[in-house]
């Protein structure tokens, strides 16, 4: 399987990681946080995210992009804050034919830890656990959360091809 680059999105932090299935094990090739700082004006902090993120996929050239669905909270403007982003990659995804797929905050952390209602810091003890991280590695939270995204999708991919597959026929 080629890597998978995982995404949590954001204005402020955009995580990533890249996720590589081998076998029955999974490896993280690559993984941090792009940021863009509040007070400078919205598309420059668009257009930083977009090309970092260009700048990823032309070096690792993934199979898929994998993106954590948009939560809405209570804060509205966040979350429009956050779909910005997300088009943004999305955009540089689909420049280059990459597919898309995109995981509620539940599936993420269902297909890393077993449970849908897994706490933060569970989520970042099974990712150091499952990519065979050093321990003790600090990883920003962003990027742990991307790396489970990434995770998410390796695990998915699989079934939802042959599904695809079967439907088609």
């Amino acid at each position: 399987m080629s890597p998978v680059l995982g995404i949590d999105p954001g204005l402020a932090n955009t995580g990533y990681g890249v996720v590589e299935r081998r076998g029955m094990r999974f490896a993280a090739l690559d993984g941090g946080v792009v940021t863009t700082r509040a007070g400078v004006a919205l598309e420059a902090r668009l257009a930083t995210i977009f090309a970092e993120v260009e700048a990823l996929l032309d070096q690792w050239r993934p199979e898929a992009v994998a993106l954590e669905d948009l939560f809405f909270g209570q804060n509205a403007r966040s979350a429009f804050a956050v779909g910005q982003a997300r088009g943004v990659v999305m955009l540089a995804a689909g420049r280059r034919g990459i597919p898309c797929a995109s995981y509620t905050p539940q599936q993420v952390k269902q297909a890393v830890c077993g449970t849908g209602r897994a706490q933060k810091e569970q989520v970042a003890r099974m990712v150091v656990s499952l990519l065979r991280l050093p321990e003790g590695q600090s990883l920003p939270d962003h990027a742990t959360d991307a790396l489970a995204v990434g995770v998410c999708h390796a695990n998915h991919a699989p079934l939802a091809a042959v599904l695809q597959e079967a439907a088609s026929r």
